[in-house]
């Protein structure tokens, strides 16, 4: 089986960073998330960028669903593959 990797969409770092720190407590992620920033495309105010939680998934073990509910809690959304 390939590696899996999923991308939690956050509005803001504020919310990547919690999202990131709460993400081994809840889903005994091993790997420590990766945060980036992403800038909407033609958007020169940071005030406008979007951050990225990049969680990897060897095993293909994480629940797609669960991960989407966890981030709309932050006003986020898991990317689609």
């Amino acid at each position: 089986m390939s590696d899996v990797r999923h991308v939690l969409v956050l509005p803001d770092r504020d919310s990547a960073q919690e999202v990131a720190e709460e993400l081994p407590d809840r889903f005994g992620v091993a790997e420590e998330p990766q945060l980036v920033r992403d800038a909407l495309a033609g958007e020169d105010d940071a005030e406008d960028a979007q951050w990225l939680v990049v969680v990897e998934d060897p095993a293909g073990r994480l629940d797609t669903t669960a991960l989407d509910a966890f981030a709309s809690e932050y006003e986020g959304w898991l990317e689609a593959p």
